[in-house]
């Protein structure tokens, strides 16, 4: 028969020997439906308790969610604010960049004429 739940075969056979024997036949079914209904009556519990729980925290989570939201958004905004300010303050340097290097190639530019004339 195999191992079940580290008992052989044998062992199980004479388990349920004794079983027949204290019990008696006629109560067996009697005591099957007894721990049928025992766990069934467990499981029914255990559902009960995990939707109690699922629901009293669903609040909790709810809230969390919302304040994990209003912190992204007001992270997003800061960085936002502060991306705008830097392209401010660096707009009028890259603008000066440019024109500096406009004149320069200019500059080289009239440099060139002049030697190859």
């Amino acid at each position: 028969m195999g191992t079940y739940l580290f008992i052989s075969g044998q062992e199980i056979f004479f388990v349920m020997l004794v079983v027949l024997l204290l019990f008696g036949a006629d109560k067996i079914p009697d005591i099957a439906k007894g721990m049928a209904k025992g766990m069934r009556d467990f499981r029914k519990a255990t559902d009960e308790i995990k939707r109690e729980i699922e629901t009293s925290t669903k609040d909790i989570r709810d809230e969390m969610s919302d304040i994990q939201n209003s912190i992204t958004k007001d992270v997003n905004e800061f960085t936002d604010n502060i991306q705008s300010e830097i392209d401010d303050a660096t707009e009028p340097i890259k603008k000066d960049l440019e024109d500096m290097s406009k004149n320069i190639e200019k500059d080289v530019d009239e440099i060139n004429q002049s030697y190859s004339d």
